[in-house]
């Protein structure tokens, strides 16, 4: 198959926003089961990405050896809903140094907010979207933003 052929499913990906990042065979199965196990949090941040912000955003996103919660590839964006678990984890630092290694800029919110002060939560996303350069606008920017 010819490398810019259209059937060529590197150069989709490529065409969609998408980079080519690297992923481990398990990351696929594992994506689709947290996709289906999202927590309360996920799920309020995950509508408001999905049908309130002009930039496409993926969720439960397996990139390298990590599934990511929420991705934005335009702007190289990562964002993580996190509980009290994740406070001072040593994995959690390995996992940013890997995605800032690879071009993402991880922003980390908290469950509490996401539930108590979801507006704040989606203005400090839309701040972090504003100051990312990107490579072209996912969808066409809606009312209201």
């Amino acid at each position: 198959m010819a490398c810019g052929s259209l059937l060529n499913p590197i150069w989709l990906r490529h065409a969609a926003g998408m980079p080519d990042v690297p992923r481990r065979p398990w990351s696929r199965a594992m994506a689709r089961r947290l996709r289906c196990d999202m927590t309360e949090p996920e799920r309020r941040l995950w509508y408001v990405l999905r049908h309130d912000f002009s930039w496409k955003f993926r969720r439960q996103e397996p990139i390298g050896p990590y599934v990511c919660d929420f991705v934005c590839y335009a702007k190289r964006l990562v964002v993580e809903v996190d509980g009290i678990q994740h406070a001072d984890s040593e994995h959690d630092r390995r996992r940013d140094r890997f995605l800032r290694r690879i071009g993402f800029e991880v922003h980390r919110v908290w469950n509490d907010d996401v539930m108590t002060r979801l507006d704040e939560v989606v203005e400090g996303i839309d701040a972090v979207l504003a100051s990312r350069t990107g490579r072209h606008r996912n969808r066409r920017p809606r009312r209201g933003r």
